[in-house]
């Protein structure tokens, strides 16, 4: 079976940010409020923390339930992580995960200053620069035959689609605006020459786009 890279829950406002401007390890969603855009997954049962098990069922939940099912392999771009030394001899990263990354892949971060790698916990990090193919290229070799997810945000998936390297999306949109930041898609009709494409409501109040190649 083929290797598939692929966007997994990722969500945008209606007028198609994925994030808000001002993006920081303070505020990872600029101006937008996360909960304001993940409201539909952080509510459900299969969402990780301290809630886990008891929200909601249904579409929501089962597309957050199979966001780790095979996925070998991640790569996001440099502003959903940052590295800083906590230590002469012992990095660190800080993103909005903490301390205790969730990936449990190879990660590689998009940057124009590539940098050593480094493990923590049961994820590590590589900070590669290249093309997007090149980038996707490495991944694939080290997802151990899985899949690849596409994780963010909205610029680095953008480059990935325009580069043509995206088998399949799935982008849910929640129903608020935000006028400016880091967009996706200005509609997600855009694709459609790419794309097979259907929504699917949900009674979250999100609509989910789920599309694959032509």
């Amino acid at each position: 079976m083929a290797q598939l890279l692929k966007v997994q829950n990722f969500t945008v406002s209606a007028d198609g940010y994925g994030a808000g401007e001002g993006q920081g390890l303070e505020r990872p969603f600029g101006h937008a409020h996360p909960r304001d855009l993940m409201r539909w997954a952080m509510a459900t049962a299969s969402f990780p923390g301290p809630r886990s098990g008891e929200g909601t069922c249904g579409l929501d939940d089962h597309l957050v339930r199979g966001y780790a099912h095979g996925i070998g392999a991640e790569i996001m771009g440099r502003k959903q992580v940052r590295a800083a030394a906590r230590t002469v001899d012992r990095p660190r990263v800080a993103g909005w995960w903490g301390d205790e990354p969730p990936f449990r892949t190879p990660v590689f971060v998009l940057t124009h200053h590539p940098r050593p790698s480094f493990t923590l916990g049961e994820t590590t990090f590589h900070f590669v620069g290249g093309s997007p193919a090149e980038v996707a290229e490495q991944a694939r070799a080290a997802a151990g035959g899985l899949d690849v997810r596409l994780g963010g945000g909205a610029h680095s998936i953008r480059a990935f689609l325009d580069a043509g390297l995206v088998d399949e999306l799935h982008v849910a949109v929640a129903p608020l605006e935000l006028g400016a930041g880091s967009r996706l898609w200005t509609a997600p009709e855009e694709l459609d020459d790419r794309y097979h494409r259907e929504v699917v409501p949900s009674p979250s109040g999100v609509v989910h786009h789920l599309l694959w190649r032509r």
